[in-house]
């Protein structure tokens, strides 16, 4: 017997209908062959999800939160290459954090 966690589920077939119609504020198992396959959610509830994970671990992911635009990429890349371009030798093989 699998367990399924959420209280609406639908099978593949019924999803591929209309994806959109499921990603609601409450989970929606997905059955394959009626055992779950997978959940759907709304984004706002995956937010909330990930914020909870966040605070529980009590860290932030900066890194999934850096969100450069195309020139600020630029930026960075420009001043990387320029400290290559500038770096000796020993600058090359020595390690600092």
């Amino acid at each position: 017997m699998e367990r399924i966690l959420a209280e609406k589920s639908i099978n593949i077939t019924e999803l591929r209908k209309n994806p959109a119609k499921y990603f609601i504020d409450e989970p929606v198992a997905v059955l394959s062959n009626n055992k779950p396959a997978g959940y759907m959610i709304s984004a706002e509830v995956f937010e909330e999800l990930i914020d909870l994970l966040e605070e529980k671990q009590g860290r932030v992911h900066t890194a999934a939160r850096f969100r450069p635009n195309a020139d600020r990429l630029s930026d960075i890349a420009e001043k990387g290459q320029a400290l290559l371009q500038n770096a000796t030798d020993k600058d090359l093989t020595e390690f600092t954090e």
